[in-house]
């Protein structure tokens, strides 16, 4: 057993006084403390329930020692014993690596909602018009997890792609599942527009941003400018004769944001707020995680946004993730949402590798 374990009876005595203070009349008309402690019991469950699991494999271990041990035992009850033995042995291992993996450290982030700001790259069109099926595809897997989508800004293309879009996706736990998406995206296909039958080469670039709470990072209202325009879009769409579009530059830094969705001058200044404020965060966060890095490619999860994370080849449909060097031939299905395979590759690589550096340190 490693040190991460040491803490399990603790977490099991807190697990219990929790169940004894949620019974309490004057916990449950107290909807705040209620909720706090709801939360976190449901977070506390998996650990104690694993733990008990592991707990009764070891019991079942130490049974079957001592089943074997005892003098003239029957060939029969032998086997049975040995065999019980053996499936002791397997389930410790099994539910003990369980065990480390719900035990790591958690991201504060992984509960939040996200923001997810697409950008065509290398490709022109090409890459607008990928940017768009990038953009259906992760809607398409937030809406089947139940999750709702709103599109902060966009900046669409004469033929319905993105240069840009930037939208939020509200729900328990989206930020664990999106944040392995920021990177390069390849595509290679052959375009609409192609005569000679060649196929093109394209990039998107993605970048998620967990949602930034008021009170975890403070803007003063004198750091900003903020100034009015009239939205403008492709083909003449969302035209306004008033300005209420909205530009926000946060002095100190320099971070530009346009919100322009909205007809509502109030209301896409709100957007616009919020995803300067997560801007800002994702920003301090990586200055943060380089200052205790010796070596970034060490660290889980970084989401570098120069790193070429995954190419969607349409020829083959082949999807290709380069950092756990995962190859599906399903890309109609990812497209359309199907991502589950992928995600689950990426956080059980990336929880294993935490893992692993958790034991080293």
């Amino acid at each position: 057993m490693t040190v991460m374990f040491d803490k399990l009876e603790t977490v099991v005595n807190r697990y219990e006084q929790i169940g004894i203070e949620l019974t309490r009349p004057d916990v449950a008309s107290n909807n705040e403390m209620f909720r706090k402690l709801m939360k976190e019991h449901s977070e506390l469950t998996p650990i104690v329930e694993k733990y008990r699991e592991y707990t009764s494999a070891k019991a079942a271990e130490k049974d079957a020692l001592e089943i074997l041990a005892e003098p003239n035992l029957d060939k029969d009850f032998k086997e049975l014993a040995e065999e019980e033995l053996k499936t002791a042995k397997e389930n410790i291992e099994l539910f003990g690596n369980e065990l480390k993996l719900l035990l790591l450290p958690k991201d504060p982030n992984d509960d939040k909602n996200v923001i997810i700001e697409i950008r065509g790259g290398a490709g022109g069109e090409e890459a607008a018009l990928f940017a768009g099926s990038l953009y259906r595809m992760y809607t398409m897997y937030a809406e089947a997890n139940r999750w709702q989508v709103e599109v902060m800004s966009a900046n669409e293309t004469e033929l319905g792609g993105y240069k840009e879009i930037c939208f939020m996706i509200e729900g328990n736990g989206a930020y664990s599942r999106f944040k392995y998406e920021s990177g390069v995206h390849r595509v290679q296909r052959v375009p609409d527009t192609e005569t000679q039958g060649r196929i093109h080469t394209s990039t998107v670039t993605v970048a998620v941003l967990p949602e930034a709470d008021d009170v975890e990072l403070e803007i003063n209202p004198a750091d900003l400018k903020i100034d009015t325009f009239r939205s403008s879009g492709a083909g003449g769409q969302h035209i306004n004769k008033t300005s209420s579009a909205i530009r926000v530059t946060h002095i100190p830094t320099g971070t530009v944001v346009e919100c322009q969705d909205e007809r509502s001058q109030f209301k896409n200044k709100d957007k616009a707020l919020k995803i300067l404020r997560s801007r800002l965060l994702d920003e301090e966060q990586r200055k943060h995680d380089e200052a205790i890095a010796s070596d970034r490619k060490n660290q889980v999860g970084t989401g570098d946004r120069s790193e070429r994370i995954r190419t969607y080849n349409y020829p083959q449909g082949r999807v290709t993730d380069h950092r756990i060097g995962l190859t599906l031939y399903k890309l109609d299905q990812i497209l359309n949402g199907d991502m589950a395979e992928v995600v689950d590759a990426l956080i059980t690589h990336y929880r294993t590798e935490a893992l692993k550096a958790e034991e080293e340190a």
